[in-house]
Formats: C-alpha cells, sequence, structure tokens
C-alpha cells in the first residue's frame, strides 16, 4: 500500500437516549436515533498512522502450532512427551494387537542425543508356526492430533528412524480411525538395519478422512526399535511446513507484523519449560522438543525459531520476537546471574540476522536461508514487569544494553506500562494488554487519551474481549467491543505503534482459552466474528489521522474512523468507519469537506457486520453467519445520509479518484472478504 498518499479520521460519535443494556435481538430495538459526522479530509492537519499499526499475534496455545499451523500429523513423533524415566507413557500412540501377540515399551536407545527416548516393539506372533499373527500384523498407530486429515490424490512424506537386530518387513498404511479402512499403503523391507536406519515413504492417498490414523505394522517375530515418526502433507504454503487453509487465514488479515512465540507459553510456569529457541533449531529429528506447562501440552518444537522467522517472511511481516527475560511464573533468575541469558539471546539475534559465515548465522544459512531476516523488533519478557519480588528492571537493562550495543537499529518493547505515567528505564516501545467485558472493551477506546505523548509508544500486543465466566467460543458483541477499541487505537495512533489480537488460533479439541480469532479442527477452519472485525482494519497501516467535529449529544454507543486507502489498482478510497454499539437503529448524516470536488459517484461500496443477535457466534456448520456483507452505494456526495443497523460496524468505502478505472463486478463483492 502506498501510505503517502492514505488519509484517516477518527471520530467518536455521540448518540442521546441509547440503552446501556444489550438489546440481544433486532425486535427489541429502540427508536431510530440521529447523528453528524463531519469528516475533514483535508492534508493540512494530517497526521500519519505507523505503518506497523495492526499486525497479528501467533502463541502456542490450544495447539495452535502443535497440531495447526505447524503441519505434522504425527503427535508426539519421538516418544519424548513422557519424559525420560522409564517407563514413559507414549500417549497418543496405542497398540495394535494383545499381550499375546506384541509388546510395546520404551527405552533410552536412541542415536539422537538430546531425545533419547526409543520405541520398542517385540513382535511375539509370526507369520506361521502355532502363534501366527492376526491378519495385518502388530504394532502401533498414531491418531495425530484428534485424527489426521488424509486427502484423496494428495502425497505425504513419512519418515521413520528403525533399527532390529533381524531383517524387517514392515506395513505402514494410513487408515481410517478403526483401522478397517485403507486410505494409503506400502511395504518396507530391509535385509541389514542391526544401527539406527532412516527410511522415507512416499504415500499417496486413495482416500479420504478426516480422521485417520498412521499404522506401522510386523506379522514377523522380533524386536523392533523406532524413532522421530513424521508424517508431513506435500502441499504446505511454499514447502515450509505451515498449513494451507490457516496460513490463508492469516494473510487475509495483511498482517503489519507477527508477534511470537508468546505469551505465557515464553515464561513457562517454571522456567525449564520455557521455550528456548536453541533447542528448536536445526534439524527436527534432533529438537528435544518440551512440555508447555503453562498451557499443559507438549510440542516437539518442529514450529521453532527458524520456523517462525520464516513465516513472518512468507506472510511478508515484520516479525517481533518475545524471548524470556529470565523469569517465569513461578521462579525468576537473580540480576547478577542474568548475563547467560543475555548472550544466548544475542546468539539468537545473529542467528537470524547475523551473516551466513558468522557462527550462528551460518546455522540459520545451513537451514537453508542464505540471506538474514528482516528482524527490527524484540520483547524483552512477557507480563514480568509486576510480579511479586520482580527482577524484571534489572534483567530487563542488563538485556536492552547489551543488545543496543550490538543492534542499535533494533526496536525494544519493555513489559512495563507507559501509558499512565512515563517508564522509569529506556525502552523503545511498552508492552500493554487488556482483557475485559465487552462494555468495558469498548470504553477503553479513550483508554490512551491522556497517555505521555513523548516517550516510548505503546505495542497493544493482546487484546480480546474476555470475562473468565464466558463460555462463549467468539460472538458479534465480543467483536463490536473490540472494533471499538481498535478505532481509539487508530485515534491514539500518535503514541501507539502496534496492535495484534489474542490468541489468534484455537483447535476445536483444546479450548483452553476463549475466545479466539480463528478457529479449526484437522479438516475445516473458520473466522470468528472477531477475526472478520479485523478485516474492517486491515487497509489502516501506514494511514493518515485527521482532526475532525463532532455534533450530537454525548453517548457512549458510536464511534467512528476515516481513512484513505490505494488498491491494487492505484485507486483512492475514503474509508469511514462507524461501530454502532447501541440497540438503535441510527441515521448517520456525514459531511465531508476538503476534498477538492475529488469524490467520484461511481464504484462506492457499503460493507457491514452483523446478525440478529448480538450473541451469535460462527460455526462449522454456518461458518460465515457472522461475516462483512458488502454491497454497492447507489448515492455518494460529500453531504449524505445513511443508515447503521443496531450492533453493527459498518465502512463506507468512497472512490476519490481513479488513476485507472475498474469496473466492481457481483462476484468480486463476494469474494472481497
Amino acid at each position: 500500500m502506498d501510505s503517502s498518499c492514505s488519509l484517516c479520521c477518527i471520530l467518536l460519535l455521540a448518540l442521546f437516549g441509547i440503552s446501556n443494556q444489550y438489546q440481544c435481538s433486532a425486535s427489541g430495538i429502540d427508536a431510530d436515533q440521529t447523528a453528524l459526522l463531519l469528516v475533514n479530509a483535508s492534508e493540512a492537519s494530517a497526521r500519519k498512522m505507523p505503518d506497523t499499526l495492526f499486525g497479528i499475534f501467533f502463541e502456542e496455545i490450544n495447539h495452535a502450532g502443535a497440531g495447526g499451523l505447524w503441519a505434522e500429523l504425527v503427535s508426539n513423533r519421538g516418544f519424548e512427551s513422557g519424559g525420560s524415566v522409564m517407563p514413559s507413557p507414549i500417549e497418543p500412540w496405542a497398540i495394535i494387537g494383545n499381550d499375546s501377540s506384541v509388546i510395546v515399551s520404551t527405552d533410552l536407545s536412541s542415536c539422537f542425543d538430546r531425545n533419547k527416548v526409543a520405541l520398542r516393539v517385540e513382535v511375539l506372533c509370526d507369520n506361521g508356526g502355532a502363534n501366527i499373527c492376526p491378519d495385518g500384523g502388530v504394532g502401533v498407530y498414531n491418531p495425530g492430533f484428534w485424527g489426521m486429515n488424509i486427502e484423496c490424490g494428495k502425497s505425504y512424506k513419512l519418515v521413520f528412524y528403525v533399527r532390529s537386530s533381524e531383517p524387517i518387513n514392515l506395513s505402514v498404511a494410513l487408515t481410517s480411525s478403526n483401522g478397517l479402512k485403507k486410505l494409503a499403503t506400502t511395504t518396507v523391507v530391509a535385509d541389514n538395519v542391526l544401527n539406527w536406519t532412516k527410511v522415507l515413504v512416499w504415500l499417496e492417498a486413495e482416500g479420504t478422512d478426516s480422521n485417520s490414523r498412521l499404522e506401522l505394522r510386523s506379522s514377523t517375530k522380533g524386536v523392533i526399535w523406532f524413532d522421530q515418526v513424521s508424517l508431513m502433507p506435500l502441499d504446505t504454503y511454499n514447502g515450509h511446513g505451515f498449513r494451507k487453509d490457516l496460513f490463508g487465514m492469516l494473510i487475509d488479515l495483511k498482517p503489519a507484523f507477527i508477534r511470537f512465540p508468546g505469551g505465557c507459553f515464553v515464561e513457562g510456569d517454571w522456567l525449564r519449560n520455557a521455550f528456548r529457541w536453541k533447542e528448536t533449531i536445526g534439524p527436527w529429528e534432533e529438537r528435544p522438543g518440551h512440555f508447555g506447562d503453562r498451557w499443559g501440552y507438549w510440542t516437539d518444537d518442529g514450529l521453532g525459531h527458524f520456523e517462525f522467522l520464516q513465516l513472518a517472511e512468507d506472510l511478508g511481516t515484520l516479525p517481533v520476537w518475545v524471548f524470556n527475560s529470565g523469569i517465569s511464573h513461578n521462579e525468576q533468575v537473580d540480576t547478577s546471574d542474568i548475563l547467560p541469558f543475555v548472550q544466548d539471546i544475542l546468539d539468537g539475534l545473529e542467528f537470524a540476522r547475523g551473516a551466513p559465515n558468522s557462527r550462528w548465522g551460518s546455522v540459520r544459512a545451513a537451514m537453508g536461508h542464505l540471506e538474514p531476516f528482516d528482524l527490527r523488533y524484540v520483547a524483552i519478557g512477557n507480563e514480568d514487569c509486576d510480579k511479586k519480588f520482580s527482577q524484571y528492571r534489572g534483567n530487563y537493562l542488563k538485556f536492552y544494553l547489551a543488545i543496543k550495543e550490538a543492534y542499535p537499529d533494533i526496536k525494544i518493547i519493555s513489559n512495563c506500562d507507559g501509558s499512565s505515567k512515563p517508564l522509569d528505564h529506556p525502552a523503545d516501545l511498552y508492552d500493554f494488554h487488556i482483557y475485559a467485558s465487552a462494555s468495558d472493551m469498548f470504553s477503553n477506546a479513550s483508554r490512551f487519551d491522556d497517555a505521555p505523548r513523548s516517550g516510548p509508544k505503546a505495542f497493544v500486543s493482546e487484546y480480546a474481549m474476555h470475562v473468565d465466566h464466558d463460555t462463549a467460543k467468539g460472538h458479534l458483541l465480543a467483536a463490536l467491543s473490540e472494533a471499538g477499541f481498535l478505532i481509539g487505537v487508530e485515534k491514539n495512533s500518535d503514541v501507539i505503534e502496534m496492535a495484534s489480537y489474542a490468541p489468534l488460533f484455537v483447535n476445536n479439541n483444546d479450548w483452553t482459552w476463549t475466545s479466539d480469532a480463528i478457529v479449526f479442527t484437522s479438516s475445516q477452519v473458520y473466522g470468528t466474528p472477531s477475526y472478520w472485525m479485523q478485516h474492517f482494519f486491515k487497509e489502516s497501516n501506514g494511514a493518515t489521522l485527521l482532526t475532525s467535529t463532532l455534533q450530537a449529544n454525548p453517548s457512549n454507543s458510536l464511534i467512528a474512523s476515516a481513512i484513505t486507502w490505494r488498491n491494487e489498482t492505484d485507486n483512492d478510497y475514503l474509508r469511514i468507519k462507524v461501530v454502532n454499539f447501541g440497540s438503535s437503529r441510527v441515521t448517520l448524516s456525514i459531511s465531508i469537506s476538503g476534498l477538492e470536488n475529488s469524490l467520484q459517484s461511481c464504484d462506492a461500496t457499503k460493507t457491514i457486520l452483523t446478525s440478529s443477535n448480538v450473541m451469535d457466534e460462527n460455526s462449522f456448520t454456518d461458518p460465515e453467519k457472522i461475516s462483512p456483507v458488502k454491497t454497492m452505494l447507489e448515492e455518494v456526495s460529500e453531504n449524505m445520509d445513511v443508515v447503521l443497523l443496531p450492533y453493527s460496524i459498518t465502512s463506507f468505502d468512497l472512490l476519490r479518484k481513479s488513476i485507472s478505472m475498474t469496473v466492481t463486478t457481483a462476484s468480486d463483492l463476494e469474494s472481497s472478504f
């Protein structure tokens, strides 16, 4: 987007007499209201908003990566999730056969130094004699993350390590959940696997089942060891391992940045379970994985430091790396002992930005990325500033000074809140999180009105309507309250540099946190109303804030903004966004000045997000029940009346000047969002 041509105006509108109580049904709306919106579109009072204003935040929560965006289909692929104390549980792996035909256990015989657990399968039956194996053999199967999505005609890459003192004859198959239907099958025969041997198998599916499993079977008596079993679809985004449909949901938001990998996931309840970047790089077989104790599940760290940086690059966004500050939820490293942590982060920065012949830059280059990544932002810790007896400020300064000396251009984000008073330590930005009820979220549109106008800017890295006792999975009311808050972010973009919703993903089988933006299973995905709400702001990065005038009686139910944006064919549009958080239909009179007669009468559209009930949600059966609906505006002028439905967000896109005229068709409208 050519931000130099973008204009933005933020206005708080007021209405009188709108009920403070939510009316859940359109049948109960109050009498119509009126309001006046004055938009000054001249450039005299323009103020540019940051190019980075709206982005996304990825945290390994709700199985967002493991079993989600990261396309690995095998859960617990290295058999490490139960720990190194033997015998180790191997869930979700399960046994095919009974006690008379097979014995499955674990030991520490793996050839990989950082993940020593291996699976030992002793086949007691045989292909002849008194104890004949059941049809198909015995062994183990893995159901993936609540079922593997196998699709007819698609290819899958299976890699595993195996050893045995005897020749092996394995049946490898992708089957239905009960093992009765074969979707893909092959045989692995080897005479000499006395030492650990890597096996690569390509499987092409001849059937479809979203609840499939991987089977490894044998009908020959003997002992076989397995380790590091991986199954990946070939059609990941750019071959980089990202599930295409989930990746597409992200890129459609046009995010300016991506914050990763957490969140509380970075801290851990205990430091031993914190995210350690060095343990997530290099060959996937050699990554030890770790237990994310804060959110209660194991991750093999296939989605590691390198992959997060690659994800940012594939999305065309700026990476924002959040690293551990020496503080977990239950432990703190004394500032006098923090220097090893500091050096570890300097190594991580060299991995991302160093020359390909540097120590850690060469590791990145060996992983296939010769050129440095464009890493410009780092956050020191997550929500650590106000912990009891916090070592945060002391630790923070050690990180800050070392990073600024080595990389003076990197912007550093503090955990301490600078929205009420200036920080007592140097920082480029400060982190601000807000989870609140719908009414509180909407009212927080003015949260930064009185924030210091100089010094570090805010990074609102986690915002969402969230109430602990609210079991909803993402409703319209939440989206509207968040939209109102984001218009406040636009209004205060002189002191806010970045903002991102949280959490981003949730596997429908692991609702650790509600609400979320994107819901998925092994084969399906839909956006919640909060996801679709963010589409109204994806053109705002780099826009310009203008002065505005409000002529209405005071109320807390209406808020609006205006920007100009340029589309792919270099047409400039004025976009006016209005959130109606009340139960009344509103007739809004819009008066636009300063356009110098550049407003065109054609190609104008209206887009609305609403529903008959503010508690309505999307679902797999009705994934776009609440999603933006776009229609043409027949009458356009610099003075016009428009109708705002109760509990809605509406945008009006008006063509300002046409550099290359385009024709909008009905199909264009259907696909725009």
